[in-house]
C-alpha cells in the first residue's frame, strides 16, 4: 500500500498533483470535476494585473478609457466582463463550499502597484493559499539584471503586506542566477515556489507573413528544464517546491519528486487526454512506488537532488561534458 500524501506550502495534499492555473479550473463545475479526478489541489485560472487595472479605473469614471492599447483594452474588459475581479472572489467562495481539497488563487503580476489590497480580499474569500504568477518579458536594452530582479521582488514584498495565508511565488527560468533569486524570495518570507511558468510561445506564418500563436501545450521534453534547478534547490531553502513542465505521467511526476519537489503542477496533459487522465498518473506513480518498494513520497523525495545524491557534479557540468562525448 503506498501514501501519497504530501505537504506543500503548508497545505495537506492527498497527492502530489495539482491543476495548474488554466481554463480547466475557472468555474466550480470544473473545479468539481478536477477533484472528482484525483486531483490533489487546484490553483484557479489567473486574474490578471490589467483586470484590477480595469475595474479600478471604470470605478473612478466610466468613460476614461484604459491607458494601453486600444486592442488590448477591449480584450481586457472582455476578460472583465467574463470573470472579474468581484466574481473571481465569489469563484474562490463558492469553491470553498463545494471543495474538499485545497484551492489557491493566481494573480499574474507584472507589477507591485495594485495587488496588496486585493491580495487580502482573496484572503478573506477563503483562499488556501495564494499564488503570484510573476510573468512578463523584458525587452528593454537599458533594463538591468538587478532592475528586473528588484521588481519581482518588490510585488513579493507588497503582497506578503498582512497576508496570512501561505503566497507561492511561480517564476520563468530566464535568469542569471535563478537560485540568488529564490533565496532572496525565500528571505521575504515566500512559503513556496512553483519552477517554471512558461511564457506565450510565438511563431511565425511563411505563407501569410504574419505572427501566429506557437505550439500552446508544453512539450514532455521541457520536463528537463525544471528538473535541474529543483535539484540544486532541494535542501537548501526553507520553500516548497512544486515542478511545472512536460509532466504527462505518474513517471513524470516521480522525476520531479526524485529531484526533490512536494507537488507537480499538471495542465497540458489534462487538456491533451482530459481531466480524467489524472486517475492514470495517480495509479502510475502508485505502481512505480511499489515496483521500486517505497511506501511513502517521504522515501524518495530529494534522493537525486544535488544534495542528496553521491555525486553532486552530475547536476552541473559534470552531465554536459559527458553527453558531448557521448555524441562523438
Amino acid at each position: 500500500m503506498t501514501r501519497l500524501a504530501t505537504q506543500y506550502a503548508g497545505l495537506s495534499l492527498a497527492n502530489p498533483f495539482i491543476v495548474s492555473s488554466s481554463s480547466l479550473t475557472n468555474t466550480i463545475e470544473k473545479i468539481h470535476r478536477c477533484e472528482e479526478a484525483g486531483a490533489g489541489a487546484v490553483v484557479l485560472k489567473s486574474l490578471f494585473e490589467e483586470q484590477i487595472y480595469e475595474e479600478r479605473v471604470r470605478a473612478a469614471d466610466p468613460d476614461l478609457g484604459m491607458t494601453y492599447h486600444t486592442e488590448a483594452a477591449a480584450y481586457i474588459h472582455q476578460m472583465s466582463m467574463d470573470l472579474g475581479p468581484e466574481d473571481y472572489l465569489g469563484l474562490i467562495r463558492g469553491a470553498k463550499k463545494t471543495a474538499k481539497i485545497p484551492v489557491i488563487a493566481s494573480l499574474n503580476c507584472v507589477s507591485s502597484e495594485w495587488w496588496q489590497d486585493y491580495a487580502l480580499r482573496i484572503q478573506k474569500a477563503g483562499a488556501d493559499a495564494l499564488e503570484a504568477n510573476i510573468g512578463f518579458l523584458t525587452h528593454d536594452p537599458n533594463a538591468e539584471s538587478a532592475d528586473i530582479e528588484s521588481r519581482i521582488l518588490a510585488i513579493v514584498q507588497n503582497l506578503l503586506q498582512g497576508l496570512k495565508i501561505p503566497l507561492v511565488v511561480k517564476i520563468g527560468p530566464f535568469f542569471t542566477n535563478p537560485m540568488a533569486l529564490i533565496r532572496k524570495i525565500d528571505r521575504l518570507g515566500a512559503a513556496g515556489v512553483v519552477l517554471f511558468n512558461r511564457f506565450y510561445q510565438i511563431d511565425i506564418d511563411v505563407d501569410s507573413l504574419e505572427l501566429r500563436s506557437g505550439y500552446l501545450l508544453t512539450p514532455r521534453e521541457d520536463v528537463t528544464l525544471a528538473l535541474r534547478w529543483i535539484a540544486l534547490l532541494s535542501g537548501k531553502t526553507k520553500l516548497s517546491i512544486a515542478g511545472s513542465g512536460g509532466i504527462y505521467s505518474g513517471e513524470d511526476a516521480a522525476k520531479y519528486l526524485l529531484a526533490g519537489a512536494d507537488a507537480v503542477q499538471v495542465c497540458s496533459a489534462l487538456y491533451k487526454h482530459r481531466v480524467e487522465h489524472l486517475r492514470t498518473m495517480t495509479t502510475e506513480l502508485s505502481s512505480w512506488m511499489q515496483k521500486h518498494d517505497l511506501a511513502s513520497l517521504d522515501k524518495f523525495r530529494g534522493r537525486l537532488s544535488q544534495s542528496g545524491h553521491g555525486d553532486p557534479a552530475a547536476w552541473e557540468r559534470h552531465q554536459y561534458i559527458k553527453a558531448l562525448v557521448g555524441l562523438e
